[in-house]
């Protein structure tokens, strides 16, 4: 079975697509065969991102490694069983069509409460949850007390969580690995960034994720998702000579793939 990859977040704007794209990138690199799907079937972000890569690589002649990506299927209404619900379908035969071939499936979920999303999030045997690095952000794990910055409890994503593993510990299912990645690291705001941290690693022991290093705000993601690119592939597109940045980005890429901790997964670009 193909090891499934989701990548959730109820907020917009805390770089879900660019992980996924990343993280698919990366795998088709090290020569596994990734399969790929977006949930938010209106903004369709990581499917853009996708459709933007073909459309370069055919433009500039290149052949690069790539996530193969799908959308769901559509499921005729009479093809359902009493009762089933037509999201359910569409996302169970997407994935089983995917598993005949994949040995990764990312899956990126829409920023709200949905029902794909979900019953994607009860799939996951890896959740990746991209996170800003503020107590903005943070809101969505836990509640604060805003005195004394201490976690009050849980939120309702987080509840959304537990009760993910709850099924898949009912089906008889390994325990999903939970990671949240710590993306837009700023240099500033030192005293705020320890704080949050400091809060995670709390909260991480309650409800039991891991805490890891996303990726910073850099300029680069946002130029590479026109074409369709990421940071691995800007040697393959002529840029011989990579600045400070995109060497510092390249290098939270591999250590974002090493965190992951995948099966049969060696970093080794």
């Amino acid at each position: 079975m193909a090891h499934i990859i989701v990548v959730g977040n109820e907020k917009g704007g805390s770089g879900k697509s660019t992980t996924c794209m990343h993280v698919g990138t990366a795998l088709a690199r090290l020569g596994f065969r990734v399969g790929a799907l977006d949930l938010d079937l209106r903004q369709k972000s990581f499917g853009r991102y996708v459709e933007n890569r073909r459309a370069y690589l055919a433009r500039a002649g290149l052949s690069l490694p790539s996530p193969e990506y799908r959308d769901l299927p559509e499921i005729a209404p009479e093809a359902l069983q009493p009762g089933e619900n037509a999201f359910d379908a569409r996302l169970a035969a997407a994935i089983a069509e995917m598993e005949r071939e994949a040995d990764f499936i990312v899956i990126d979920c829409p920023g709200s409460h949905t029902r794909l999303s979900q019953v994607a999030h009860s799939l996951a045997d890896t959740l990746v949850t991209p996170l800003n690095d503020s107590f903005v952000d943070f809101d969505l794990l836990a509640r604060v007390d805003p005195e004394t910055g201490k976690v009050k409890g849980p939120s309702i994503y987080s509840e959304m969580v537990w009760n993910a593993r709850q099924l898949r510990a009912q089906a008889g299912l390994k325990p999903i690995d939970w990671i949240v990645l710590r993306n837009r690291l700023g240099a500033q705001q030192m005293h705020n960034k320890k704080k949050v941290g400091a809060a995670l690693e709390e909260l991480s022991k309650r409800i039991g994720f891991r805490v890891a290093p996303g990726f910073s705000e850099r300029v680069i993601f946002r130029e590479l998702f026109p074409r369709g690119l990421t940071l691995l592939d800007l040697r393959d597109t002529g840029v011989d000579q990579l600045n400070l940045s995109n060497i510092a980005a390249r290098q939270e890429v591999r250590d974002l793939m090493t965190e992951l901790r995948l099966p049969g997964v060696r970093v080794d670009f």
